[in-house]
């Protein structure tokens, strides 16, 4: 670390020391010290051996990035680039021109564009359908000149989808903080078609439908269509929206274990206005926002003034072009996908029997310590908020050790470096090569030769 980072944290423990009174051994000192250095320096960004089955996980930055995309980072991070220059014509130019053309073929929509997150994208769609200035009465009316009639910014939101995202944020706070007027329809396990009719008045801005990607409903429930929902917004003349949070763009139900999850161009399909996602899960990208739908509805939220307080760096977009040239490149005549190059969509391929050779050669490498390592069965889930019903059969390697207990191996892995990361069940520390990297393989022995 930084000398000057080192010096505060010192003086920073040595007044702890004096405001306790108490004058400690000095190698107790240099123990506390130390150990406050290494506390803090474990809080940077490093690479970590995700061993927990979980292939979006949010902890760890979610969808991890495959080399066509680092190759695009380091091209563009390390030199300028045409960002806002037109080369064709010498002057200055648009950004994200061909990113917003390619998204726009991969969701099948008129036109798409991007922000650096999903609950950006949802805040710029809802300012500009809820920020309506004030209309005030016609000439002749016999209300007051001061009487002002409310604006249009009422959202239709159904009851059970009222849901909260990682980190505590939850759409309604998210709904009143873009001025929106939440008009919730329906009950939390119920919402009929009638419900959103009733609801629709001269001071409905917008009908929103969020995914329910990180949880589900089951037993007595009911909730219409995409496409009914769209034909009562299209007769009502009120833009609907649907927020998918989740951004898949294959037949996620072509792999063993996965069951359906909405695609933006099958919602687009179905009649939908716009279609807000992430591009960190899925879709296998950066941290992103996705908006998809109508030419004249983009190009009006392209031209809100917090768009540009929410428009992504170049990094961002270089990551992203990379990432969607991925997927346009990965569909084949039948209409599967089996995309290469995207780390997401290859883990969630990768056979059994390949991962079980793995785990075998894992457990040779570890012979001789006092570790007992076996093959075992797990469970991989997508994570990241998506298909919480959804998992993947999987191999594990269980650890068990003759004297320590699972949790002091699973504390002395995270401290190795790379850090591994793996989960406890029944007496056994287990390790999910789902989503361990097979170039992670000799690091993983490596950290666990170490701890034991």
């Amino acid at each position: 670390m930084p000398r000057p980072v080192v010096t505060a944290l010192v003086r920073r423990e040595l007044a702890a020391l004096r405001r306790n009174k108490s004058v400690p051994s000095h190698e107790d000192v240099l123990s506390g010290i130390r150990s406050a250095l290494d506390a803090f320096r474990a809080g940077r960004i490093q690479p970590v051996i995700n061993a927990t089955g979980i292939l979006i996980h949010t902890n760890f930055g979610r969808a991890p990035l495959g080399p066509a995309v680092i190759e695009a980072l380091t091209k563009i991070g390390a030199q300028y680039n045409n960002l806002e220059f037109a080369l064709a014509g010498g002057a200055r130019g648009g950004r994200a021109a061909y990113l917003e053309h390619n998204l726009a073929l991969l969701c099948e929509a008129e036109a798409a564009t991007v922000v650096n997150n999903n609950a950006a994208a949802l805040v710029l769609l809802l300012r500009h359908f809820c920020a309506q200035p004030p209309t005030l009465p016609s000439r002749g009316s016999r209300r007051s000149s001061r009487t002002v009639v409310q604006p249009r910014n009422e959202v239709i939101i159904s009851r059970g989808e009222l849901i909260q995202i990682g980190g505590g944020f939850r759409i309604p706070e998210i709904l009143e903080s873009s001025g929106a007027r939440l008009r919730e329809v329906g009950t939390t396990n119920k919402t009929s078609l009638a419900d959103y009719a009733r609801a629709i008045t001269s001071e409905t801005a917008l009908i929103l439908k969020v995914h329910r990607s990180n949880f589900f409903m089951g037993g007595f429930v009911e909730s219409p269509p995409t496409e009914r929902i769209a034909a009562l917004a299209r007769k009502a003349r009120v833009p609907f929206a649907e927020d998918l949070g989740s951004g898949a763009v294959i037949e996620t139900e072509t792999v063993p274990g996965l069951e359906h999850e909405p695609t933006p161009a099958e919602v687009l399909r179905s009649g939908a206005d716009l279609v807000c996602f992430s591009g960190d899960k899925l879709l296998g990208g950066p941290q992103a926002g996705i908006l998809a739908g109508n030419f004249k509805l983009i190009a009006a939220l392209k031209r809100e003034p917090l768009f540009r307080a929410l428009r992504c760096d170049k990094l961002i977009l270089a990551a992203l072009e990379a990432t969607v040239d991925l997927c346009l490149g990965g569909f084949n005549a039948s209409g599967d996908s089996r995309i290469a190059g995207i780390p997401v969509h290859e883990m969630l391929r990768a056979p059994s029997g390949e991962l079980r050779a793995r785990a075998e050669k894992a457990i040779t490498a570890l012979a001789g310590l006092p570790l007992k390592a076996s093959v075992g069965e797990g469970h991989a889930q997508v994570g990241g908020g998506t298909l919480p019903r959804s998992a993947i059969p999987s191999v594990t390697l269980d650890l068990i050790h003759q004297t320590l207990s699972p949790q002091e191996v699973a504390a002395r892995l995270r401290a190795a470096t790379p850090p591994v990361i793996g989960y406890i069940e029944r007496g056994k520390l287990k390790l999910d090569l789902r989503t361990v990297f097979p170039s992670q393989d000799a690091s993983l022995v490596n950290a666990i030769r170490a701890a034991v």
